[in-house]
């Protein structure tokens, strides 16, 4: 099959051609056969998320495989890395293969699993890394995610084990003794408001741990989800040091701040909380100054039954995965007046290097068919229905730039005109 999509915007800048044979991208340049018209279209290497949650198996009513597919295919992505906290477990093989199985029988991304550090998530004993490692699912990235690997003895192991097989281990920064009961961020508001407060220290302390560990052993470390100005600044501190240390922040804590939970909405509920709004500010700043390396979504989506509560009842999370790109635009390109190149890094190439995927990241002849083509000039309000089956999503209603128009998954069209396609194997 031959696709030809005619007159895109390169990240350079350059207007072409891009011609697409089979799953594979067969030439960039200019050419008189008739295509798809893609003018005002920026065609991007597609994304990849390096933190996605799809809930399944076990948790089948807030989102399966193919809806959270399906919903990162609207939102431009062609890779997801699914986290571990799934029921049961992604401690052993077997289930990474399920996960990816079912992220292959899918078809709308490719769908990697994140092993779990510890087994069953309980930080007592370390999972079967290099078995992950070997399955056919080839785990590469491990995380505890919605929990923090709080031995400083096992992350030490884990951290030393990895290096074996190039893995990384992508660590939920958060003590568990400052932040018993936290409910939001700590702070004269939490006080006002009558909740319990989450410590910017309790992230802080354990970034820092961490990466003097990553210099000591010489092995990989991403960080999950920044949230505060201190952490923007442990984490500059290590990477001048040397260390092999990357970092994410979600499209959440780059554009909403506590102030948010003055409403008492459950859809505010995260974890870790939204900060102050010197925070966010000082996340802006690391993702325009290269400190922040990736955007992550933590696409976490949760049923009514246990969003729609009271706060102190409430589940955490937001989903993330459909506006991501539409948050950094506005954060990147329209306020911080970077290049559609550096985008493409933040959501696309540095992400897929990190999980050390193939195929993925890539926007050059004979590379996968992987692409994202966005309109920049598009403006939309964001709905709350989604393609996700979870609906607590704190940007509802709010506009933002850009729209992903096309989605092009191995050579073949999952989001065209913005509709998700139906698709038959």
């Amino acid at each position: 099959m031959k696709s030809v999509l005619k007159g895109v915007q390169l990240p350079n800048g350059k207007t072409t051609d891009v011609t697409i044979e089979g799953t594979t991208i067969a030439a960039i340049e200019s050419t008189s056969e008739a295509g798809l018209d893609c003018s005002g279209l920026i065609a991007l290497p597609g994304f990849v998320d390096v933190h996605t949650h799809l809930r399944e198996p076990g948790f089948e009513a807030s989102e399966t495989v193919l809806s959270g597919s399906r919903s990162a295919a609207a939102g431009g992505y062609t890779a997801v890395l699914a986290m571990a906290n799934t029921d049961p477990v992604t401690d052993k093989a077997e289930v990474a293969e399920l996960v990816a199985r079912l992220g292959a029988e899918s078809g709308y991304c490719e769908v990697q699993p994140i092993g779990s550090v510890t087994k069953g998530l309980r930080g007592a004993e370390l999972s079967d890394l290099e078995g992950l490692a070997k399955s056919s699912a080839k785990v590469r990235m491990f995380s505890d995610d919605g929990m923090c690997v709080f031995d400083e003895s096992l992350m030490r192991e884990a951290l030393i084990r990895v290096k074996a097989f190039d893995g990384v281990i992508a660590q939920h920064s958060q003590d568990p003794q400052l932040t018993v009961g936290a409910q939001m961020n700590e702070g004269p508001l939490a006080t006002e408001l009558g909740l319990k407060g989450w410590p910017a220290i309790a992230e802080e302390a354990i970034i820092k741990r961490d990466a003097q560990l990553a210099l000591e052993t010489n092995s990989r470390l991403h960080i999950c989800h920044l949230t505060t100005a201190g952490a923007v600044e442990v984490v500059r501190w290590a990477k001048a040091k040397g260390a092999k240390i990357t970092a994410e922040v979600t499209p959440h804590h780059l554009l909403l701040t506590e102030e948010l939970v003055r409403s008492y909405d459950p859809v505010y509920k995260v974890n870790p909380p939204l900060r102050r709004q010197e925070d966010a500010l000082a996340l802006q700043a690391a993702v325009l100054d290269g400190t922040i390396d990736v955007i992550g979504t933590d696409h976490a989506p949760h049923s009514a039954e246990k969003k729609q509560c009271e706060w102190q009842n409430a589940a955490f999370g937001m989903v993330g995965l459909e506006h991501a790109a539409s948050v950094l635009q506005q954060v990147l390109i329209e306020n911080g007046g970077q290049t559609w190149e550096r985008f493409a890094a933040l959501m696309s190439t540095k992400p897929a290097e990190i999980a050390r995927l193939t195929g993925q990241g890539e926007l050059r002849v004979g590379a996968v068919a992987n692409l994202a083509l966005i309109d920049p000039n598009a403006r939309r309000t964001i709905q709350f229905q989604t393609h996700s089956r979870s609906q607590n999503n704190p940007f509802a209603r709010t506009v933002l730039p850009g729209a992903v128009v096309h989605t092009i998954y191995r050579g073949r069209f999952t989001v065209v005109n913005q509709e998700v396609q139906e698709l038959n194997g």
